[in-house]
């Protein structure tokens, strides 16, 4: 770990190098770089479209090294919650960076025209014109900046069009597969005129000791490969989870009215594995092969006209556009998909805006002035037109479903997002609920409390109890994200596994400090929120929730309010320790 940050600003497109060695000693890399930098860079109360919003992209640790290690962090100030923006991508990004010879890359400043960075490993950076790349489709962006004759590997991040129009949950693509899907990271690089990054690394990562390297890595891969405890990646991945949830009755349906889909077996894991799935896809120095891949035609002229593209699936979309839309069509959920990528929206938060908008309609608390289409549960061919109207905004109506918001607040009780995020797809019971509520970033990510309602199917937990579960699990996978693991490979990176592999490149510590460094990156994360404005007592939770029998019966607002006044003095303390270092 070198420390180097490249720094760039596009504003006069200026870059430059700064070592940062004793920050990375003492956080890692990843997200505890990441969020001290943020701490350190972002001006406090700043509009998340402002030059002086920063962006930085984070390697882990482990990153070029370890398998199952490739989730570069981005941070930012998000225009979507407010507050902290924080989303994971896999792919090759993380990697080039470090082989570029950098532990972070940060950009600052805005561009007067639309324009696209390359950065490569002798130093070189160059901001390039991108007027021919404009409401070009993140894919195509890609494809256009790919070199496949570069010395290196190499790594590109593009926004679509729904990045260059500032819709608050445009995403970012990542070589193809792979996205920096949630809060808005799309928006802010739309701000800035930032259409694409290339990064080409060509140098090397160095380790402490290489005979004990070579040990620790193949007891790694053995535990990925050969335990079994990540075979469900491989096999359905993580469409695995329909039938799972919609058996417990925890699959959201038609905007979480339901928690079983009638249609869910049309739309599984095992029949798009069985009937369409055309290949996998991984990321560098991981045998998993979790991306699953399906090729989509469509006709778009007389004559037979045909387009062919690729479309990876995973849970979350088929949810968010399928059963949460009463599209039990596994084609169409497929076209749905396709069109959020095309455009560069994060696919869960448009099936959250989608499925609010339905139901507003059939209350009648708007109509076709609002919508200019009928959007109606199942009908796929409606509900794309309304993702194109999002990603154009050509009437109030839409700027508000731009924005991830109720228009004129009607209906909110069943928006079903808490801090601004929109839900993820496991009505399983209060500790999702907790979880997503008390999460750095509001996601299921964060901490998994739907993990911790099915380890606990048919019982009564306790709030309080959730607290304190949840807590310590949002630390450690703190950690994990500080190394760059990808999170479907938690339960092989145990605390032992990772010190030991810290250890051969050149970090010394214990289990405590370990966990310490944790509970910093947490703390330091809810330090921005609170600087930013966030406050759980603003914190709302959708009538909704309460309203839906989970997998473990309904939940109590009573039982969630005495968790968020729990969690608020525990983070609170949490927040003061990591200050104090």
């Amino acid at each position: 770990m070198n420390g180097d940050i490249l720094f760039i600003n596009l504003t006069d497109g200026l870059s430059w190098v700064e070592n940062r060695r004793e920050l990375v000693d003492k956080c890692i890399g990843g997200s505890g770089l990441a969020i001290n930098l943020l701490n350190e860079l972002c001006p406090d109360g700043v509009d998340p479209f402002a030059p002086e919003n920063p962006i930085i992209l984070a390697s882990g640790s482990f990153i070029g090294l370890y398998p199952a290690c490739s989730k570069t962090i981005a941070m930012f100030k998000s225009p979507l919650t407010g507050n902290l923006g924080e989303s994971h991508a896999g792919g090759k990004l993380g990697a080039a960076i470090r082989l570029a010879g950098y532990e972070a890359v940060v950009i600052i400043g805005a561009s007067s025209k639309l324009v696209w960075i390359d950065i490569r490993d002798n130093g070189g950076v160059k901001v390039n014109g991108a007027s021919s790349l404009k409401k070009m489709g993140g894919l195509n962006t890609i494809m256009a900046l790919s070199e496949s004759s570069s010395c290196g590997l190499q790594s590109i991040v593009a926004i679509g069009p729904a990045g260059e129009n500032f819709v608050y949950y445009a995403n970012v693509l990542v070589d193809g597969y792979n996205f920096f899907g949630r809060t808005g990271l799309g928006a802010v690089m739309g701000a800035k005129n930032l259409k694409a990054v290339r990064i080409t690394g060509g140098g090397e990562i160095s380790v402490k000791n290489l005979d004990a390297y070579k040990r620790v890595f193949e007891k790694i891969y053995e535990e990925v490969v050969k335990s079994g405890k990540m075979r469900k990646y491989h096999d359905l991945g993580t469409p695995q989870n329909v039938l799972t949830l919609n058996q417990i009755k925890a699959l959201p349906t038609m905007n979480f009215k339901l928690g079983y889909f009638d249609y869910a077996e049309q739309i599984s894991g095992e029949y798009f594995a069985d009937n369409l799935l055309t290949r996998k896809n991984t990321c560098p120095l991981c045998p998993i092969g979790c991306k699953h891949v399906v090729i989509l035609r469509s006709f778009f002229a007389d004559e037979h006209e045909v387009e062919s593209i690729e479309v990876g699936y995973d849970y979350e979309p088929i949810y968010a556009l399928g059963s949460n839309l009463g599209v039990g069509n596994p084609m169409d959920v497929l076209k749905l998909r396709a069109v959020c990528d095309r455009y560069g929206l994060d696919a869960m938060m448009t099936g959250t805006m989608l499925a609010w908008a339905t139901e507003a309609y059939e209350k009648g608390l708007i109509g076709l002035d609002e919508t200019m289409v009928e959007p109606k549960w199942g009908n796929a061919e409606k509900y794309i037109e309304m993702i194109k109207h999002i990603m154009t905004m050509p009437n109030e109506f839409y700027l508000s479903m731009a924005q991830g918001k109720p228009y004129k607040n009607l209906g909110e009780e069943f928006l079903v997002a808490i801090g601004g995020n929109g839900l993820a797809g496991y009505h399983t019971g209060l500790a999702f609920i907790i979880g997503t509520a008390i999460g750095a970033r509001h996601s299921h990510l964060s901490n998994a409390g739907y993990s911790l309602d099915q380890k606990l199917l048919g019982s009564t937990i306790n709030p309080v109890n959730a607290v304190e579960a949840l807590l310590k699990e949002e630390t450690w996978r703190c950690v994990l994200e500080c190394c760059g693991v990808c999170l479907f490979a938690r339960d092989v990176y145990d605390k032992h596994m990772v010190l030991e592999a810290l250890n051969t490149i050149g970090f010394n510590y214990d289990g405590e400090s370990l966990e310490k460094i944790g509970r910093v990156a947490y703390g330091l994360k809810y330090k921005f929120k609170f600087k930013e404005g966030f406050k759980f007592q603003n914190l709302k939770i959708p009538k909704r929730i309460f309203e839906t029998a989970t997998a473990n019966g309904i939940i109590s607002p009573e039982d969630v309010k005495k968790a968020l006044t729990v969690a608020e003095a525990k983070i609170k303390e949490i927040v003061k320790e990591a200050t104090a270092q």
